[in-house]
């Protein structure tokens, strides 16, 4: 396996281990001590994200999509659902690799399109409108 595919299983594997089940031990496996968050919406630094994540209900959960990488970047289109909101969020989250750990991140975030919302006719994640 080259290192951009590593990357992109790294990203993954962080993403499930720490989001869907809920395993706090993750941000210290997968995550960087200086952890550079550039989110509008989590505070900075793993600490952050940790604690943000951990205040979310049991409903929540985190669906992967389309994974692309190059060198050392990884870009995971997503699903974020269970959380309250009134509407899923797809979030496209690119992650900096750096010594096997995620070390940066981004993200663009938008409110998940109903079939009636919809102007393409086409769902923004997946093959199947979910609501």
């Amino acid at each position: 396996m080259n290192a951009t595919e590593k990357n992109k299983e790294l990203v993954l594997k962080a993403l499930h281990e720490a989001f869907n089940l809920r395993d706090n031990s993750a941000y210290e496996r997968y995550w960087s001590p200086d952890y550079i968050q550039h989110s509008a919406i989590l505070p900075p630094g793993v600490a952050g994200l940790k604690k943000e994540m951990s205040a979310l209900p049991p409903t929540f959960k985190y669906e992967p999509g389309l994974i692309v990488a190059e060198g050392d970047h990884v870009m995971v289109h997503g699903k974020y659902s269970g959380f309250g909101a009134p509407k899923a969020w797809i979030i496209v989250d690119i992650f900096r690799i750096a010594d096997v750990l995620l070390v940066e991140h981004w993200d663009v975030i938008q409110d998940e399109a109903s079939e009636a919302e919809s102007k393409s006719g086409v769902p923004m994640f997946g093959h199947v409108f979910s609501n």
